[in-house]
């Protein structure tokens, strides 16, 4: 492919990457920013999502020959100067590496359960607000073999700039899906057979004694609040024991503590 150099930051072919933190707010019709080159690589080579066009310092270039080998002879790729770069972006771009991806149509939850093998752990998020967390989450499941992310709609935007960054990557090849219901959807995820445990730091078991089934759905809420209370009523509740006198730990940090226990303990 043929690199296009873009000296305008005005450059209509470049809008979609204009101002991006601005964007990331107001929001992408669809779209997602991917940054970085471990980002890049995932985007173009897992084929799970499309790739508009790619957006890198010219000093970059020649480090990506292999990664851009991957993606389709047509795809657009934008090559300005640093100068340049930090103008479109609206600060200093110091990975000098964007690409703009396509969301696609939203798989359902009931469809990706359906995709699942019969042996399955998947994480189940609900209230997940913040995409440091959200990131991390997607990492941790990702680096543990979990099989897929469901999420409420309260949950942040998995596709989000951060939270991508922060997944290194694993937003965009673990597998996820919302449902709009967490009282019927443990009612769907217990007609399917799964185990369901919520994790809490009143839990009724410790993590240490909890055994998965063949299919199993990790609960995790909110930092502060927690799961809702209906929802643990509802759940076989696990902790995570500490010291005395301290009785919790970042959702993301627990996250991977429950998810290396779950992924080791497969029947």
């Amino acid at each position: 492919m043929d690199p296009i150099r873009i000296v305008d930051p005005q450059d209509p072919r470049v809008a979609a990457y204009l101002d991006i933190r601005e964007r990331d707010l107001a929001g992408r019709q669809g779209r997602f920013v991917a940054e970085g080159k471990v980002v890049l690589d995932l985007l173009l080579s897992s084929g799970r999502f499309g790739t508009e066009s790619v957006l890198v310092l010219e000093n970059r270039l020649a480090g990506l020959e292999g990664i851009l080998n991957k993606a389709p002879a047509d795809l657009p790729v934008y090559v300005a100067t640093s100068a340049v770069m930090d103008a479109i972006a609206g600060f200093h771009m110091h990975r000098g590496i964007l690409a703009i991806g396509r969301k696609g149509t939203p798989q359902s939850a009931e469809a990706l359960l359906d995709a699942l093998p019969a042996q399955a752990l998947i994480v189940v998020l609900v209230g997940i607000a913040n995409h440091d967390n959200m990131g991390s989450i997607l990492r941790n499941a990702a680096a543990f073999g979990a099989d897929a992310v469901l999420m409420d709609a309260t949950c942040c935007d998995p596709l989000y700039r951060k939270a991508i960054r922060v997944s290194v990557g694993a937003a965009l090849k673990i597998p996820f899906a919302s449902f709009t219901d967490a009282a019927g959807f443990t009612a769907t995820l217990d007609r399917r057979g799964y185990g369901q445990f919520a994790l809490s730091p009143g839990g009724h078991t410790d993590i240490r004694d909890a055994r998965r089934s063949e299919r199993l759905a990790l609960y995790l809420g909110t930092e502060g609040e927690g799961l809702p209370e209906s929802l643990l009523a509802r759940l076989q509740t696990v902790r995570i024991t500490m010291s005395k006198g301290f009785d919790s730990l970042n959702v993301a940090a627990a996250s991977a503590i429950a998810l290396h226990h779950f992924s080791a303990n497969r029947n």
